[in-house]
Protein backbone atom coordinates (compact mmCIF):
# COMPACT_ATOMS: atom_id res chain seq x y z
CA UNK A 1 0.00 0.00 0.00
CA UNK A 2 1.30 3.38 -1.05
CA UNK A 3 1.75 6.13 2.19
CA UNK A 4 2.92 8.38 0.52
CA UNK A 5 1.80 9.39 -3.43
CA UNK A 6 2.82 11.87 -5.82
CA UNK A 7 0.74 11.78 -8.92
CA UNK A 8 1.61 13.74 -11.77
CA UNK A 9 2.90 16.38 -10.05
CA UNK A 10 4.47 19.37 -12.42
CA UNK A 11 5.94 22.65 -11.78
CA UNK A 12 5.98 25.33 -14.15
CA UNK A 13 7.79 28.71 -14.01
CA UNK A 14 7.46 32.00 -15.45
CA UNK A 15 8.93 31.67 -19.17
CA UNK A 16 7.28 28.17 -19.38
CA UNK A 17 10.47 26.48 -17.90
CA UNK A 18 9.65 23.31 -16.33
CA UNK A 19 10.91 22.36 -13.08
CA UNK A 20 9.28 18.73 -12.78
CA UNK A 21 7.53 16.87 -15.69
CA UNK A 22 4.16 14.70 -14.74
CA UNK A 23 6.01 12.80 -11.77
CA UNK A 24 3.99 9.87 -10.41
CA UNK A 25 5.81 8.10 -7.78
CA UNK A 26 3.80 5.79 -4.69
CA UNK A 27 5.49 5.26 -1.84
CA UNK A 28 5.39 2.26 1.11
CA UNK A 29 5.24 3.35 4.79
CA UNK A 30 8.85 3.34 6.22
CA UNK A 31 10.86 2.99 2.88
CA UNK A 32 13.60 4.81 2.29
CA UNK A 33 13.63 6.14 -0.88
CA UNK A 34 16.25 8.60 -2.38
CA UNK A 35 15.78 11.06 -5.41
CA UNK A 36 19.09 11.09 -7.03
CA UNK A 37 20.59 13.36 -9.78
CA UNK A 38 22.26 16.91 -10.88
CA UNK A 39 21.86 19.80 -9.90
CA UNK A 40 18.53 21.54 -11.76
CA UNK A 41 17.70 17.99 -12.37
CA UNK A 42 13.92 18.23 -9.90
CA UNK A 43 14.95 16.19 -7.16
CA UNK A 44 15.10 19.28 -4.69
CA UNK A 45 12.13 20.64 -6.55
CA UNK A 46 10.18 17.67 -6.03
CA UNK A 47 11.31 17.71 -2.46
CA UNK A 48 10.12 20.86 -1.68
CA UNK A 49 6.83 20.49 -3.17
CA UNK A 50 6.11 17.24 -1.12
CA UNK A 51 7.27 19.35 1.99
CA UNK A 52 4.75 22.06 1.16
CA UNK A 53 7.73 24.99 0.02
CA UNK A 54 6.53 24.80 -3.74
CA UNK A 55 3.25 24.46 -4.74
CA UNK A 56 2.82 21.87 -7.62
CA UNK A 57 1.33 23.84 -10.74
CA UNK A 58 -0.44 21.11 -11.47
CA UNK A 59 -1.29 16.83 -10.03
CA UNK A 60 -1.27 15.67 -6.55
CA UNK A 61 -0.05 14.78 -3.08
CA UNK A 62 -1.44 12.01 -0.81
CA UNK A 63 0.02 11.06 2.63
CA UNK A 64 -2.24 7.67 3.93
CA UNK A 65 -4.99 9.02 0.98
CA UNK A 66 -5.56 12.20 2.68
CA UNK A 67 -4.29 15.20 -0.29
CA UNK A 68 -2.19 17.67 1.33
CA UNK A 69 -1.57 19.48 -1.89
CA UNK A 70 -2.67 22.65 -0.47
CA UNK A 71 -2.03 22.12 2.82
CA UNK A 72 0.39 24.79 4.78
CA UNK A 73 3.81 22.93 5.87
CA UNK A 74 3.12 23.30 9.17
CA UNK A 75 0.12 21.22 8.92
CA UNK A 76 1.51 18.26 6.75
CA UNK A 77 3.03 16.58 9.58
CA UNK A 78 6.54 16.15 8.00
CA UNK A 79 10.04 16.40 9.33
CA UNK A 80 13.17 18.44 7.47
CA UNK A 81 16.56 18.12 7.92
CA UNK A 82 18.67 20.59 5.93
CA UNK A 83 22.23 20.70 5.33
CA UNK A 84 23.13 23.86 6.75
CA UNK A 85 21.70 22.30 9.86
CA UNK A 86 19.61 25.65 10.61
CA UNK A 87 20.09 25.23 14.16
CA UNK A 88 19.51 28.33 16.89
CA UNK A 89 22.50 29.33 18.00
CA UNK A 90 21.35 30.71 21.25
CA UNK A 91 19.69 27.88 21.77
CA UNK A 92 21.02 24.80 23.90
CA UNK A 93 20.49 21.66 22.46
CA UNK A 94 18.08 20.54 24.30
CA UNK A 95 16.22 23.94 23.56
CA UNK A 96 16.73 23.56 19.56
CA UNK A 97 15.65 20.29 19.56
CA UNK A 98 12.35 20.92 21.99
CA UNK A 99 11.57 23.96 19.85
CA UNK A 100 9.24 21.86 17.51
CA UNK A 101 7.32 20.65 21.00
CA UNK A 102 6.70 24.05 22.71
CA UNK A 103 5.33 25.31 19.13
CA UNK A 104 3.02 22.28 19.38
CA UNK A 105 2.14 22.73 22.98
CA UNK A 106 3.25 19.55 24.55
CA UNK A 107 3.29 19.57 28.02
CA UNK A 108 6.89 20.34 29.67
CA UNK A 109 7.63 16.56 31.61
CA UNK A 110 6.18 14.66 28.39
CA UNK A 111 8.25 17.41 25.76
CA UNK A 112 11.60 16.97 28.02
CA UNK A 113 10.87 13.14 28.09
CA UNK A 114 10.58 13.09 24.08
CA UNK A 115 13.52 15.71 24.15
CA UNK A 116 15.78 13.28 26.19
CA UNK A 117 14.73 10.18 24.03
CA UNK A 118 15.49 11.93 20.94
CA UNK A 119 19.11 12.72 22.13
CA UNK A 120 19.26 9.03 23.01
CA UNK A 121 18.68 7.79 19.56
CA UNK A 122 21.24 9.80 17.89
CA UNK A 123 23.58 9.62 20.46
CA UNK A 124 23.97 12.93 22.14
CA UNK A 125 22.46 12.09 25.52
CA UNK A 126 25.21 14.28 27.45
CA UNK A 127 25.19 17.17 25.14
CA UNK A 128 21.46 18.67 26.04
CA UNK A 129 23.28 21.66 27.71
CA UNK A 130 25.96 22.31 25.17
CA UNK A 131 25.55 25.35 22.25
CA UNK A 132 25.68 24.59 18.82
CA UNK A 133 29.33 26.41 18.62
CA UNK A 134 30.43 23.75 21.00
CA UNK A 135 29.72 20.78 18.68
CA UNK A 136 31.02 19.19 15.87
CA UNK A 137 29.81 19.34 12.48
CA UNK A 138 28.62 15.79 12.58
CA UNK A 139 26.55 16.67 16.56
CA UNK A 140 25.15 19.30 14.89
CA UNK A 141 23.67 17.30 11.77
CA UNK A 142 22.84 14.86 14.84
CA UNK A 143 21.01 17.39 16.33
CA UNK A 144 18.89 18.46 13.35
CA UNK A 145 18.10 14.88 13.25
CA UNK A 146 16.63 14.37 16.63
CA UNK A 147 15.18 17.99 16.43
CA UNK A 148 13.31 16.57 12.84
CA UNK A 149 11.54 13.31 14.47
CA UNK A 150 10.93 14.56 18.00
CA UNK A 151 7.13 15.38 17.02
CA UNK A 152 6.84 12.10 15.53
CA UNK A 153 6.44 13.17 12.02
CA UNK A 154 4.30 11.14 9.93
CA UNK A 155 7.04 11.37 7.12
CA UNK A 156 11.11 12.91 7.03
CA UNK A 157 12.62 14.71 4.58
CA UNK A 158 16.45 15.38 3.94
CA UNK A 159 17.71 17.69 1.67
CA UNK A 160 21.48 16.68 1.33
CA UNK A 161 22.09 16.49 5.19
CA UNK A 162 25.43 15.63 4.36
CA UNK A 163 26.72 17.80 2.12
CA UNK A 164 28.51 20.28 4.75
CA UNK A 165 30.81 17.59 5.86
CA UNK A 166 34.07 15.46 4.92
CA UNK A 167 34.40 12.35 3.11
CA UNK A 168 34.84 10.09 6.62
CA UNK A 169 32.09 11.67 8.85
CA UNK A 170 29.87 11.69 5.62
CA UNK A 171 29.98 8.29 5.51
CA UNK A 172 30.21 7.41 9.28
CA UNK A 173 26.69 9.42 9.15
CA UNK A 174 24.96 7.73 6.05
CA UNK A 175 24.93 4.75 8.26
CA UNK A 176 23.60 6.66 11.37
CA UNK A 177 20.88 7.78 9.63
CA UNK A 178 19.98 4.68 8.18
CA UNK A 179 20.00 3.15 11.51
CA UNK A 180 17.70 5.85 12.86
CA UNK A 181 15.46 5.62 10.19
CA UNK A 182 15.19 1.68 10.48
CA UNK A 183 14.85 2.20 14.21
CA UNK A 184 11.84 4.72 14.00
CA UNK A 185 10.39 2.87 10.80
CA UNK A 186 9.37 6.35 9.63
CA UNK A 187 8.78 7.00 5.67
CA UNK A 188 12.09 9.14 4.38
CA UNK A 189 12.35 10.98 0.93
CA UNK A 190 16.31 11.66 0.88
CA UNK A 191 17.70 14.08 -1.77
CA UNK A 192 22.03 14.09 -2.78
CA UNK A 193 23.85 14.32 -6.11
CA UNK A 194 26.25 11.69 -4.07
CA UNK A 195 25.66 8.32 -6.11
CA UNK A 196 27.40 6.44 -3.20
CA UNK A 197 24.98 8.22 -0.54
CA UNK A 198 21.94 7.16 -2.67
CA UNK A 199 23.59 2.88 -3.06
CA UNK A 200 24.28 2.87 0.26
CA UNK A 201 21.63 4.10 2.05
CA UNK A 202 18.52 3.71 -0.02
CA UNK A 203 15.62 0.52 0.01
CA UNK A 204 15.03 2.68 -3.50
CA UNK A 205 16.49 5.48 -5.76
CA UNK A 206 14.74 7.57 -7.85
CA UNK A 207 17.53 9.08 -10.84
CA UNK A 208 16.03 11.96 -11.95
CA UNK A 209 17.05 13.62 -15.53
CA UNK A 210 15.74 16.82 -16.70
CA UNK A 211 12.63 17.50 -14.50
CA UNK A 212 11.41 13.77 -14.36
CA UNK A 213 12.52 10.10 -13.23
CA UNK A 214 14.75 8.27 -15.57
CA UNK A 215 14.50 5.27 -13.42
CA UNK A 216 13.08 3.88 -10.22
CA UNK A 217 14.50 0.54 -8.72
CA UNK A 218 16.24 -1.04 -5.54
CA UNK A 219 20.33 0.15 -5.66
CA UNK A 220 20.90 -3.07 -7.24
CA UNK A 221 18.61 -2.75 -10.12
CA UNK A 222 20.01 0.75 -10.78
CA UNK A 223 23.57 -0.35 -10.30
CA UNK A 224 23.64 -3.58 -12.42
CA UNK A 225 20.67 -2.99 -14.68
CA UNK A 226 20.27 0.85 -15.70
CA UNK A 227 17.56 1.44 -18.61
CA UNK A 228 19.54 3.91 -20.22
CA UNK A 229 22.82 5.98 -20.96
CA UNK A 230 21.84 8.38 -18.34
CA UNK A 231 21.67 6.27 -15.79
CA UNK A 232 24.59 4.60 -16.59
CA UNK A 233 27.12 6.68 -16.77
CA UNK A 234 26.09 8.91 -13.30
CA UNK A 235 25.62 6.09 -11.40
CA UNK A 236 28.75 4.55 -10.83
CA UNK A 237 31.62 4.61 -13.54
CA UNK A 238 30.54 3.40 -16.66
CA UNK A 239 32.92 2.35 -20.37
CA UNK A 240 30.04 2.51 -23.78
CA UNK A 241 31.52 1.13 -26.73
CA UNK A 242 29.38 1.17 -30.15
CA UNK A 243 28.12 -2.30 -31.65
CA UNK A 244 25.48 -3.26 -33.62
CA UNK A 245 22.59 -5.78 -32.87
CA UNK A 246 23.11 -8.37 -35.95
CA UNK A 247 20.13 -10.55 -34.91
CA UNK A 248 18.34 -11.48 -31.88
CA UNK A 249 15.40 -14.16 -30.51
CA UNK A 250 13.96 -14.96 -27.81
CA UNK A 251 14.96 -17.35 -24.71
CA UNK A 252 13.19 -17.75 -21.69
CA UNK A 253 11.98 -14.01 -20.37
CA UNK A 254 14.77 -12.60 -22.03
CA UNK A 255 16.55 -12.01 -25.48
CA UNK A 256 20.28 -13.61 -26.80
CA UNK A 257 21.21 -10.89 -29.16
CA UNK A 258 24.43 -11.38 -32.14
CA UNK A 259 26.47 -8.16 -31.33
CA UNK A 260 28.97 -7.13 -33.19
CA UNK A 261 31.20 -4.90 -31.00
CA UNK A 262 33.29 -2.22 -32.51
CA UNK A 263 33.43 -4.05 -36.02
CA UNK A 264 34.67 -7.45 -34.30
CA UNK A 265 33.57 -10.77 -34.80
CA UNK A 266 29.83 -11.25 -33.53
CA UNK A 267 29.13 -12.64 -29.76
CA UNK A 268 26.19 -13.45 -27.89
CA UNK A 269 24.70 -11.57 -25.32
CA UNK A 270 21.89 -11.85 -22.84
CA UNK A 271 19.52 -9.31 -22.11
CA UNK A 272 16.05 -8.68 -20.26
CA UNK A 273 15.56 -5.98 -22.86
CA UNK A 274 13.77 -5.57 -26.23
CA UNK A 275 15.94 -3.26 -28.32
CA UNK A 276 15.47 -3.59 -32.36
CA UNK A 277 17.60 -5.88 -34.65
CA UNK A 278 19.46 -5.23 -36.58
CA UNK A 279 20.29 -1.58 -35.73
CA UNK A 280 23.18 0.45 -33.76
CA UNK A 281 23.74 -0.51 -30.22
CA UNK A 282 26.33 0.99 -26.83
CA UNK A 283 27.35 -2.01 -25.09
CA UNK A 284 27.86 -0.48 -21.17
CA UNK A 285 30.67 -2.42 -19.10
CA UNK A 286 31.56 -1.85 -15.72
CA UNK A 287 35.52 -0.69 -14.48
CA UNK A 288 35.93 -3.91 -12.30
CA UNK A 289 34.12 -6.26 -14.58
CA UNK A 290 37.04 -6.32 -17.10
CA UNK A 291 40.29 -8.00 -16.47
CA UNK A 292 43.78 -7.41 -18.42
CA UNK A 293 44.79 -11.14 -19.31
CA UNK A 294 48.53 -12.36 -18.69
CA UNK A 295 50.16 -12.50 -21.75
CA UNK A 296 48.34 -11.96 -25.22
CA UNK A 297 45.71 -14.88 -25.53
CA UNK A 298 42.33 -15.38 -24.19
CA UNK A 299 41.36 -16.40 -21.46
CA UNK A 300 40.29 -19.64 -20.15
CA UNK A 301 36.65 -19.05 -19.44
CA UNK A 302 34.39 -17.68 -22.36
CA UNK A 303 34.63 -13.77 -22.19
CA UNK A 304 34.53 -10.96 -24.84
CA UNK A 305 38.30 -10.03 -25.50
CA UNK A 306 39.89 -7.00 -27.09
CA UNK A 307 43.17 -5.74 -27.29
CA UNK A 308 44.74 -2.41 -26.77
CA UNK A 309 47.80 0.04 -25.23
CA UNK A 310 47.99 1.04 -21.75
CA UNK A 311 48.00 4.60 -21.81
CA UNK A 312 47.75 5.97 -17.91
CA UNK A 313 48.14 3.95 -14.63
CA UNK A 314 46.53 5.68 -11.33
CA UNK A 315 47.31 3.93 -8.10
CA UNK A 316 44.91 4.38 -5.58
CA UNK A 317 45.51 2.21 -3.02
CA UNK A 318 43.70 -0.85 -2.51
CA UNK A 319 43.02 -0.61 -6.57
CA UNK A 320 44.51 1.13 -9.73
CA UNK A 321 42.14 2.61 -12.24
CA UNK A 322 44.07 1.77 -15.61
CA UNK A 323 42.96 3.57 -19.02
CA UNK A 324 43.50 1.54 -22.24
CA UNK A 325 43.31 2.40 -25.47
CA UNK A 326 41.54 0.35 -28.10
CA UNK A 327 41.82 2.61 -31.32
CA UNK A 328 39.19 4.14 -33.58
CA UNK A 329 39.08 7.15 -31.05
CA UNK A 330 38.01 4.77 -28.07
CA UNK A 331 39.22 3.90 -24.61
CA UNK A 332 38.21 2.26 -21.41
CA UNK A 333 38.58 2.07 -18.04
CA UNK A 334 39.77 -0.70 -16.13
CA UNK A 335 39.64 -1.08 -12.12
CA UNK A 336 42.79 -3.37 -11.35
CA UNK A 337 43.67 -4.95 -7.68
CA UNK A 338 46.36 -3.05 -6.58
CA UNK A 339 49.06 -2.53 -8.95
CA UNK A 340 48.74 -4.14 -12.07
CA UNK A 341 52.47 -5.72 -13.06
CA UNK A 342 51.10 -5.72 -16.60
CA UNK A 343 50.38 -2.48 -17.04
CA UNK A 344 53.03 -0.17 -17.61
CA UNK A 345 52.19 2.92 -19.69
CA UNK A 346 52.62 1.50 -23.61
CA UNK A 347 52.20 -1.93 -22.60
CA UNK A 348 49.44 -3.81 -25.39
CA UNK A 349 47.29 -5.89 -23.16
CA UNK A 350 44.23 -7.76 -23.82
CA UNK A 351 41.47 -7.27 -21.95
CA UNK A 352 38.01 -9.47 -20.90
CA UNK A 353 35.13 -9.70 -19.64
CA UNK A 354 32.30 -12.38 -19.08
CA UNK A 355 29.73 -11.66 -22.32
CA UNK A 356 27.08 -11.81 -19.38
CA UNK A 357 28.10 -8.44 -17.55
CA UNK A 358 27.48 -6.44 -20.63
CA UNK A 359 24.46 -3.93 -20.40
CA UNK A 360 22.83 -3.34 -24.31
CA UNK A 361 21.82 0.20 -24.87
CA UNK A 362 20.22 1.76 -27.59
CA UNK A 363 22.51 3.75 -28.85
Amino acid sequence: MSYLRLVEIQKTYAGSAIGVRGLSLDIAAGEFVTFLGPSGSGKTTTLSMVAGFVTPSAGRIEVDGRDITHAAPEKRNIGMVFQDYSLFPHMTVEENVGFPLRMRGVERAEAGRRVGEALEMVGLGGFARRFPAQLSGGQQQRVSIARAVVYRPAILLMDEPLGALDRMLRDRMQIEIKHIQKELGITTLYVTHDQGEALTMSDRICVFNDGAIAQTGTPEEIYERPTDAFVAGFVGESNFLPGRALARRSEGRGFVYDVALMGGAPIQVRSDRELPAPAAVTAMIRPEHISILPGQGAAAAPQVTIAGTVRETIYRGETSTVRVELGAGHSVVVRAAARPANAADGQPVTLGWPAETMILLAA
